[in-house]
């Protein structure tokens, strides 16, 4: 079955972002790339100002999940605005799961909803972290969801 893994582009706190994330997920990051360490590309040259910036990242979240991230460059895309054009959508197996991913990404967020029992059944909550991505976390507890 295939799973859904979000990339995030980010505006030269990438590095920053996923070790946040480290810090609430857990896990190894198993691999943190910078621009300086990749090969010349079609006669394309990093700018010195972003040699040191993430060229690519991966953080395992669970056995179906990662979450893959970059900063964004002039060469490589320009800038982007972040958060506003996409959710992770965080699915958990207890309200006591819930709890701590929701808390951990609350840390300097905008808690657009706060996690409670909704009306469809879900344990839920909303939020955009302190690095402009947006977050749904959901528990459906075993019979309490609408059909």
């Amino acid at each position: 079955m295939a799973t859904i893994n979000p990339y995030l582009t980010f505006n030269g706190n990438c590095e920053k972002a996923f070790l946040f994330y480290q810090s609430v997920f857990g896990g190894e990051i198993p691999y943190m790339g910078r621009f300086i360490d990749m090969p010349p590309m079609d006669g394309k040259t990093i700018n010195p100002e972003d040699a040191e910036k993430i060229m690519h990242v991966n953080l395992p979240i669970s056995k179906e999940t990662t979450l893959y991230g970059s900063d964004a460059t002039t060469e490589f895309g320009g800038t982007v605005t972040a958060g506003n054009n996409f959710s992770i959508t965080v699915n958990v197996e207890s309200k006591e799961e819930a709890d701590k991913i929701f808390n951990g990404l609350s840390a300097g967020a905008n808690v657009n909803m706060p996690l409670h029992q909704s009306f469809w059944g879900a344990y839920f909550g909303m939020l955009t972290d302190q690095f402009g991505i947006n977050w749904m976390v959901n528990y459906d507890a075993p019979g309490e969801h609408l059909s």
